[in-house]
Formats: structure tokens, sequence, C-alpha cells
């Protein structure tokens, strides 16, 4: 796992200005280390200068001691390596110096500024140095050693730091700015993650009040017509009883489609749930869930070529008529299919609407109107007054109060208007129009 920013961050315990206490006694060593060096030369600088071994030590302690502050003041570290070039030492600072400078934060020009002020410094004092040592004879080569040799020392002193440092520079931004992305990219993820959670909350709300949509228009209607039917027999039973057979064998029929219709909704609840149960546990609950509903939507689209269409309405009428509903239907314009979804909310529509009729209005004289248009489809059932006050609860239907926000929802998923209300005849009346292009 890579460290986030955030972590960076917090990893940071050294003290004063150093991020870690490793970087802080990596730094004591070489300030140790340059003071000791620059100790060590300050003893021929003050003999040649004339003053005591003690003052040229002391100097080269604090002069070579300042390379501890390299990473909070690197400017200052190389000034000071620059300014005791002369004295012909400080070169471990010099060179640490250089590195630490070119690998900073620094715009260019400061640092190609003090490398090139590093270079002629070096340049000039080996320069006089060795001239020096071919004049006294210490060296026999020929006057082209002298510059060729001042020229290598002080490229040598200072390209290989300054180069490094860059190099090391260019890294360390990169890879900062690499943790950057890092970072806004798990903020991201984070984010997706809780769009994804809501999406799936979402989803599972409306797959609860689709299949509470779907539940009820499967049992209400069927149940409906069952519970009339029964009343009916129990009021026919002895006076004819033929009548009364053919009752009991419609109350059988619409019992077996009631259940046939259930257990296609139940079969289509464990199709989803054995695929959220067969998900391994590594998939996140949300897009678990979000696949148990895309599969149970798919199965059911799969299945809706089997489901309710237009033409049983006609079926569905007739079912209304037989349970003692005055009923009429009228077809207007010319019949054709439309998509699934479409036909299947129209009949879910008339369905509900005439199961309301036997609930509110039983004995009322029923109007179901389909009317075929060029771009949309309307439906509308209207009824009239009951004859009797009290035959609306002869049968004793009770009423979840969910069928018309059911029809309305249909609708209005498929781009359509629902209207229903009572008519100025003391009727109920229930209108919708759907788009034939879905």
């Amino acid at each position: 796992m890579t460290t986030t920013g955030e972590e960076h961050e917090a990893a940071r315990g050294g003290p004063w200005w150093w991020a870690r206490w490793r970087s802080a006694v990596l730094d004591g060593a070489l300030a140790a280390a340059s003071a000791v060096e620059c100790a060590v030369e300050g003893v021929p600088f003050a003999r040649d200068a004339g003053i005591a071994p003690a003052v040229g030590v002391v100097f080269g302690l604090l002069a070579g001691s300042v390379l501890v502050v390299r990473r909070r003041w690197p400017i200052a570290v190389v000034l000071v390596a620059i300014a005791i070039t002369p004295a012909e030492m400080g070169f471990l600072m010099g060179v640490v110096g250089l590195y630490t400078l070119a690998a900073s934060e620094l715009p260019r020009r400061i640092i190609g500024s003090l490398a090139g002020m590093s270079l002629v410094g070096t340049l000039i004092v080996t320069f006089v140095r060795v001239r020096q040592d071919m004049a006294r004879g210490d060296l026999t080569l020929g006057d082209w050693f002298v510059p060729f040799a001042s020229i290598t020392t002080a490229i040598g002193m200072t390209a290989p730091p300054v180069l490094l440092g860059l190099y090391v520079g260019a890294r360390r931004r990169l890879m900062e700015s690499l943790r950057e992305r890092a970072d806004s990219l798990e903020r991201e993820l984070q984010l997706l993650a809780e769009r994804a959670e809501e999406r799936a909350e979402w989803a599972r709300g409306e797959e609860r009040t689709r299949i509470a949509r779907e539940m009820h228009d499967v049992v209400a209607h069927r149940v409906s017509l069952m519970v009339v039917h029964a009343a009916a027999l129990q009021a026919i039973a002895r006076k004819d009883p033929e009548k009364a057979v053919k009752n009991a064998a419609l109350v059988g029929d619409m019992g077996r489609q009631a259940l046939t219709e259930l257990r296609e909704m139940l079969g289509v609840l464990r199709s989803g749930d054995g695929v959220r149960g067969g998900s391994s546990s590594a998939v996140p609950a949300a897009v678990e869930v979000a696949a148990a509903v895309a599969v149970s939507r798919a199965v059911v689209d799969e299945g809706a070529v089997e489901g309710p269409c237009l033409s049983d309405v006609e079926e569905l009428v007739g079912q209304s008529a037989a349970a003692g509903m005055v009923v009429d239907l009228s077809v207007e314009g010319e019949a054709r299919s439309y998509a699934a979804e479409i036909e299947q909310t129209a009949f879910r529509v008339v369905q509900e609407a005439l199961t309301n009729v036997h609930k509110h209005a039983a004995g009322a004289k029923t109007y179901v109107r389909l009317a075929h248009r060029v771009s949309e489809i309307a439906m509308q059932v209207e009824n009239e007054p009951p004859p009797e006050a009290g035959s609306a609860s002869s049968a004793r239907l009770p009423s979840g109060g969910n069928g018309l926000v059911g029809m309305k929802e249909r609708v209005a998923a498929l781009g359509g208007v629902f209207v229903s209300g009572p008519t100025d005849a003391g009727g109920f009346r229930v209108s919708a129009v759907i788009p034939a292009e879905g």
C-alpha cells in the first residue's frame, strides 16, 4: 500500500526543520565531518597567513559546522563554501552544499548563478595553486598542465553534485506529484463509492415499490373478483344450482390465474436473490444490490412477452361481466402492437380501475374505452353511480388505498399522463394517455 499525502505529512516527526530524525542525524554527521576537515585544513591556512594555528582550527570548526543547516539555508552553505575556497578548505561542504542547492525548490537561475560562482572560484584557486607549485619546482610538467588541472578540478568539484542534485530534485517532485494524484484518485473513489451507495439505496427503494405495485396488481383484481363471485355463489347456491356451479368454476379459474402470476413474481424474486447470494464477498454491497436489481429487471423484461397485454383487455372485461358488472367496451382506431411495457401498463390501468369499481361501486354500469392514436394510446374507465348506497360493501372488499398511486406511477414512468376523480354525475373516472414510443 502506498503512503498517501495525509500519512506522509503525519510521518513528519523530526526536530526543528528536519522531517525525520534520520535526516537530522545525517546532517549532523556531515557537519561534524566537514568541521573536522576544515579544522585540519585550517592549520596550514593559519601558518600561511601568519596567525596562530589554534585560530585556524577554530575558524575551520566554525566554517565546517555550517553544513548542519544545508536543508534550511542551502544558499548560505554554498556562499560560505565559496568564501573559504581561497583558504583551500571546505571541499566536502562545497560538494554537499551544491548538491543540496540543486535538489531544492529554488529557481534555476539562482542555482546556476551559485554553481557558476563556485566553478569560477575553484578554477581560480586551483590555477593559482598549481602555478605556485610549478614555480617552486614541486611539479615539472609543461605549461599546458596548469589550465588543464584547473578546468578539470573545477568541473569535477562542481558538475557532478549539481547534476545529481537536479536529478534527485526532479525525482522528488515527480514522486510528490504522483502522491498528490493518488490522493486525488482516492478521494474520487471515496466519492464514487458514496454515490454508488446512494444509487443502490435508491434502487432498493424503487425495487421495493415496483414489487409492491406488481403484487398489488396481481392479487387485488383476481382476489376481488373471487370475493365477488363467492358472495354471488352464496346468494344463489340454493336458488340456481347451475349458476352456482358456473360461478364456482370461475372462482377456481381466477384462483389458478392468481397463483400462476404469483409464482412468476416469486420466480423473479428468487432469481434476484440467487444472484445476490452467489456473489463474492469481495464485491461491495452496493454493487451486489445493483446487480440483483438489474437481473430482476432483466428477468421481468424477458418475461414481459408472456405477461398481460392489450389483447387480454376483452377477457378482463368479460370476467368483470361474469361477476355481475354491467360493462361496455369500445375501441377506437386501428389496434396495433406496442412495446411490452406499454401494453402491460395499459392493461394494469384498466384492471385496477375495474377492481376499484368492484370495491366501491358494485352494480354500477361501467364504460371502458381504448383509443389507438398516431403517437399514443389512451384509455378511460368510467362508472356511473351505484344503484344502491350499500351495494359497495356487500362483498366486504377491503381497500388499501394504493391502486390509484400505483397506476399514476406506472403511467408517469413511461412519460404519460394520468388523471382520476369523481364525475359530475356522481360516478368515478380514470383516464390515462401513454406515448406509443414508450
